[in-house]
Formats: C-alpha cells, sequence, structure tokens
C-alpha cells in the first residue's frame, strides 16, 4: 500500500488536526520521499516511518508538535538540516538502518534543542573509532545514544517512551490504545 492511501485509511473520518500518532510503516513511497503528510497535522506527536525506502526526509511538512519520529530501516544518508528547521520539539529520533557513514552527517541535530534520544544501529556511522564520544560531543542535548547513556547506563522504558510532559497517554483514547496494542504485538514477534 502506498502512503497517501494509508494516511486516507488511519483518517477514517477524522481530521489531520485530530491525529496524534501516524504509523505508516512498510508502505511504500514514491522516489524515496515522503507523501501524503501534511502540515495540517498540526496535532501529531508520533510518527512511524519504518521501513518505506525513503532516501529523504527533504519534503517532510513542519510538525510543531512532533516529539517522536521513527526512520528505521530506510535509506536516508543525508539531508537531517530539514528535521531541525521542521521538527523543532523532536525529543527521540530513531536512524536505525539507515545509509548514515559520518558523524558530519549529524552535525545539523544540533539545533534539535529537545532531542534526548538518538538510535544509529545498523548505521555505518557506528563502526567509527570513538563513534559514541564523538556523538555525545557533537550533540551534547542527548541523554541516549542507541538506548545507553554516557555512562553505558541502559535507558528505562519510561524514558524511551514518556512525552515531553512526563504523563505516558498512549491511552488516553481509544486510538492510542489501538496504536499501543499494535506496538506490543509487533514486539513479541
Amino acid at each position: 500500500m502506498d502512503m497517501k492511501k494509508r494516511i486516507h485509511l488511519e483518517l477514517r473520518n477524522r481530521t489531520p488536526s485530530d491525529v496524534r500518532e501516524l504509523v505508516l510503516d512498510n508502505c511504500r513511497s514514491v522516489e524515496g520521499k515522503i507523501e501524503g503528510l501534511t502540515a495540517e497535522f498540526v496535532n501529531l506527536e508520533f510518527l512511524s516511518l519504518i521501513n518505506v525506502g525513503l532516501i529523504s526526509v527533504s519534503n517532510l511538512p513542519k510538525l510543531g508538535k512532533l516529539k517522536k519520529l521513527e526512520l528505521s530501516d530506510n535509506r536516508i544518508s543525508g539531508g537531517l538540516d530539514v528535521l531541525a528547521e521542521k521538527l523543532p520539539n523532536l525529543t527521540h529520533l530513531n536512524l536505525s538502518g539507515n545509509k548514515l557513514k559520518d558523524i558530519s552527517t549529524l552535525e545539523p541535530l544540533k539545533k534539535l534543542d529537545n532531542l534526548k534520544s538518538l538510535d544509529l544501529f545498523n548505521c555505518e556511522v557506528t563502526n567509527l573509532n570513538d563513534y559514541r564520544e564523538s556523538v555525545f560531543k557533537l550533540l551534547p542535548q542527548l541523554t541516549y545514544l542507541d538506548g545507553y547513556d554516557m555512562e553505558d547506563r541502559e535507558a528505562s522504558d519510561s524514558d524511551g517512551e514518556v512525552d515531553g510532559d512526563g504523563d505516558d497517554d498512549d491511552d488516553e483514547d481509544e486510538d492510542g490504545m489501538y496504536h499501543l496494542l499494535k506496538e506490543q504485538l509487533y514486539t513479541q514477534f
């Protein structure tokens, strides 16, 4: 299924401004770009685009409330400056399994003042000498890199899943519960 169709199905008689979580995993992107997602999703806090064939996030709309972005298992190799420009409140970013090779590619993330957690598992950049030290030095706002802090202490579940105000909002409504159950099913298999 392509992204536009999936977004249409996800809306199900709702307006884009009603949506707080959007999971588009395994959809087809067109020419490696995000399509169908617009700035009308003003209240979106969680966006998952896992394994959709992205090579670029250049046409990502401005999403001022987005806190968590899942982009793992795509083909992104750069262009991360768009994230700082369009997602100023991002706290969690997962870029695992992308084509990131150099620490300098991560430089634009310095502008994401609220970024606390960054995942780069299975990216070439993780093979560099002093990778962890270099990333923590480049991005001093980070608390966790690949699920561990600077002292190699593992992030607790709540550190990875709680939104910015400290409340776990996943079960506030039926839609949130649906996504929570879906996420639990994915982790079991």
